[in-house]
């Protein structure tokens, strides 16, 4: 949680450099499962000596886990979203087309801000609050990529 603070990605987030908070989260999941697979490889290794479950083990660890997968699609979809910013169509009708997009972007850009406003840790696991803000922000996003779709089309 010190490696990928909430804060931190936030601020990647706000300060368009969603890439940077991708390559945290990228590491960090990787990490946290070769240490898993460290685990589980030992584990065999020991011929049945760990009675250990498994599920009541890692609990904590995969609920991290989901979480840096939330967020990393979150950083992802900044990522995407961010290149709208300049997006500029030619032909007889880009003029439009470009207002359309300019549009979205800016929706997005305040869907963005009102989900990184949040006053609690993103990263960390006990906050329920994450979980309804992100369904929000990812309702969002569903139906912005469907208006962008219909401009692409």
């Amino acid at each position: 949680m010190r490696f990928v603070d909430g804060d931190m990605i936030f601020d990647f987030i706000k300060s368009k450099k969603a890439e940077d908070a991708c390559s945290k989260l990228t590491i960090t999941i990787d990490v946290c499962t070769k240490f898993k697979d460290a685990y589980f490889e030992y584990k065999a290794l020991a011929n049945g000596e760990w009675k250990l479950t498994t599920n009541a083990l890692f609990v904590r660890l995969d609920s991290f886990l989901e979480r840096c997968h939330d967020i990393l699609h979150l950083s992802n979809t900044c990522v995407q979203f961010n290149k709208l910013e300049r997006i500029e169509l030619g032909g007889t009708k880009g003029k439009t087309l470009s207002e359309s997009v300019k549009t979205i972007y800016v929706e997005f850009d305040l869907a963005s801000e009102a989900f990184t406003s949040a006053k609690n840790n993103i990263m960390d696991i006990k906050n329920k609050d994450f979980d309804d803000n992100f369904y929000e922000f990812r309702s969002k996003i569903k139906e912005l990529e469907r208006r962008l779709a219909s401009v692409i089309t």
